[in-house]
């Protein structure tokens, strides 16, 4: 998403923009079944590839997600040639991918700048600045620099249109480069006002910021009108804090405009901050898919984690979200599985406590992150050398379960959350 904020900016600045998405699930050559109509949701392509060297052990295949590299070659060569190219980078333990996706690029382009930034950038720069082969590694927020960057790189001076310290000016995403939009992402807020040990959004996103209600409204109009887009998917990591005065006025305005759209929360709700008003609202405004973050039901000895939840709280969350309509299958509660130190019976305890509640227990596993407070436990836990290579910090592989780790516990685990 923050790529197409970028190009969206650039074209407020009339600069030409080519997008090639290497996540695109709906790329014209790919014919994977079914995904329109799970409302854009569903596996990423991927090509099967040797397992790092330190992964031998892991008894699963090694994949590289995105388009084959024979389309991606294909893509950058119907593109004009660029004066810069801007690579984002998600999951750390992506980095491969895009080790690949700029090698790709400075074979096709050779003397064009390249510029990386996004997650993995800003969480490991020096490893990116040795590893990724970009020209520059760009970390943090990239919309109050981007028209420098370009007038550095390209000696083209643009003068700004927007305010980068109001969300309100910026240009909505370019979503309109991908070649279909099955729902769109919203963003009302960024930043978070929490600092829970295992989430890096703190030190990615420093500085807490909000849109105007009246802002957002208009943006799901104008998706829902013109483009027809029904799902929209709050990117938020803190939607629901601070509700009478942003997300109360922002569900208040859907319905008064009669927009007859589906809501979804991908990145966890706040337990908290559920209530039976908040809960009525959801509901009403057409909220199809709730994520509640639990993490663990060990809510008296979590305080080394985060401070979002008692057991109490839970309970009453769950029984505000179902005495506004909503079902169990539409109220998912993440269940952190994998924290150093965490045994299996812990994540048992929690499914159990979630299913007990009403609600649907999803396994979410942890990533050791750097830049969090539970980095150095995750390092000392760790049976791998996770500050050597971020490739080890890969959720797949469980990295901070100590050997002897049976794989075909999750197997268990995940046969528990379907009975």
């Amino acid at each position: 998403m923050g790529l197409l904020q970028l190009a969206a900016i650039l074209r407020a600045h009339d600069v030409s923009i080519s997008y090639i998405d290497c996540l695109d699930r709906f790329h014209p050559r790919s014919k994977a079944p079914g995904t329109r109509k799970r409302r854009g949701r569903g596996a990423y392509l991927k090509t099967r590839i040797p397992r790092p060297t330190g992964l031998k052990d892991v008894p699963r295949y090694f994949s590289r997600y995105g388009l084959p590299l024979e389309w991606f070659r294909e893509d950058l060569s119907k593109i004009p040639q660029p004066d810069a190219v801007m690579v984002t980078s998600l999951m750390t333990y992506w980095y491969p991918g895009v080790q690949e996706a700029i090698q790709q690029i400075r074979e096709i382009f050779l003397d064009t700048p390249i510029l990386l930034g996004g997650i993995y950038a800003g969480l490991c720069r020096e490893h990116a600045s040795k590893q990724s082969g970009a020209d520059l590694v760009v970390t943090g927020p990239g919309e109050g620099r981007v028209l420098d960057l370009v007038a550095d790189t390209t000696g083209l001076t643009l003068t700004s249109r927007f305010d980068s310290e109001d969300l309100d000016t910026y240009p909505y995403p370019a979503f309109d480069l991908q070649h279909w939009i099955p729902y769109v992402p919203i963003l009302t807020s960024r930043g978070c006002p929490f600092a829970c040990a295992y989430c890096a959004s703190h030190y990615l996103n420093p500085k807490r910021m909000r849109r105007s209600p009246g802002s957002v409204v208009e943006e799901i109009r104008y998706w829902h009108q013109a483009r027809s887009v029904v799902d929209f998917a709050f990117y938020d990591d803190a939607l629901l804090v601070n509700a009478e005065n942003h997300i109360v006025p922002i569900l208040e305005g859907i319905m008064d405009a009669g927009l007859h759209v589906r809501f979804h929360t991908p990145n966890a709700l706040h337990v908290r901050e559920v209530t039976s008003e908040i809960a009525r609202l959801m509901y009403a405004s057409g909220f199809e898919s709730i994520r509640l973050g639990v993490e663990t039901a060990a809510f008296e000895e979590r305080g080394h984690l985060d401070k979002k939840i008692t057991e109490g709280e839970f309970l009453r969350c769950i029984q505000a979200l179902k005495s506004a309509g909503f079902h169990e299958k539409q109220i998912g509660a993440y269940i952190l599985v994998g924290l150093p130190g965490q045994s299996i019976s812990d994540v048992v305890d929690t499914i159990m406590a979630v299913k007990s509640a009403g609600a649907l227990p999803i396994m979410a596993y942890y990533t050791p992150i750097p830049h969090t407070a539970l980095w150095e436990e995750a390092v000392a836990s760790s049976r791998y050398d996770l500050a050597s290579d971020p490739i080890f910090t890969n959720n797949a592989i469980l990295p901070c379960q100590k050997e002897p780790f049976a794989w075909e516990t999750l197997k268990r685990l995940k046969k528990l959350i379907e009975t």
